[in-house]
């Protein structure tokens, strides 16, 4: 697919053709992205994977409208996916005028805010002014510190019924799609044949409708924990740790640059 990714493309997908999205931050890495995923997601996990940060609440508006802006120069299909971060959505009024920030300075195909039934009145007020919405339902990092940390839902009848009304509600709300993350498989299968927008899950078993990956934990680049859900794709840390040992190897032996690297 070298056509540019849109929201009619990724609804034509659900139920004929599984979603490929993945997360980036920079040009580069977009770029090297772009040929073969439909959806890149400009996360707020960068706050984490990359900032050092012990969670996604203190990224800001502007650094995500920054990181964007990288990626949006790097990527030419994919359709480009923004997290608003901690803050920037508590109620109607400064959800849009954020959104709209959003927008404006960047090329942002769709936004993604975490909450179900209540954030469901502000996915509807954002999609009658032209915002596109994806909701975020299951395990909602930005509200690791309320819940007291990570853990995974729907292992209860309450907590299943719970996850599929606040889809139902954002789906009603407008939303286009829905990110499910860390929950019970069969919960994320049942709630992605219930609605009709897709569901990407992260963390929410294949019966989904697509799948996202932090890209550092993808390329096994993120070493201070790994969870269950993420497969590595390749061991990263260590190449990257072997090509700067071998290259400071070299540069202290005096082995790099010889004649090959000269001018």
């Amino acid at each position: 697919m070298n056509k540019k990714v849109t929201l009619k493309t990724l609804q034509s997908m659900k139920g004929n053709q599984n979603i490929v999205m993945i997360t980036a931050y920079d040009a580069l890495f977009a770029s090297l992205f772009d040929e073969y995923v439909d959806v890149i997601l400009i996360g707020d996990s960068l706050n984490m994977s990359f900032a050092g940060k012990p969670d996604t609440l203190s990224v800001t508006l502007d650094q995500m409208i920054y990181h964007t802006q990288a990626v949006q120069r790097g990527a030419k299909k994919s359709f480009l996916l923004v997290d608003m971060p901690f803050g920037s959505y508590m109620d109607k009024k400064q959800a849009l005028k954020n959104a709209v920030k959003v927008y404006q300075e960047t090329l942002a195909d769709a936004i993604k805010i975490e909450g179900g039934k209540e954030k469901a009145d502000i996915v509807r007020y954002l999609t009658d002014n032209a915002i596109a919405v994806f909701g975020h339902v299951g395990l909602k990092p930005q509200s690791a510190r309320s819940e007291g940390g990570y853990s995974v839902k729907g292992k209860t009848e309450e907590e299943e019924q719970s996850i599929i009304a606040d889809a139902l509600a954002l789906q009603e709300a407008g939303a286009v799609a829905i990110i499910v993350e860390g929950v019970k498989s069969g919960v994320a299968t049942k709630l992605t044949k219930t609605l009709s927008i897709p569901t990407i899950g992260i963390g929410a078993g294949n019966g989904v409708d697509g799948q996202v990956l932090v890209w550092s934990d993808l390329l096994g680049l993120f070493e201070k924990f790994v969870p269950k859900f993420v497969k590595k794709y390749a061991n990263g840390s260590n190449q990257v740790k072997d090509a700067v040992k071998q290259y400071a190897h070299e540069v202290r032996s005096g082995i790099f640059p010889d004649e090959n690297f000269r001018y």
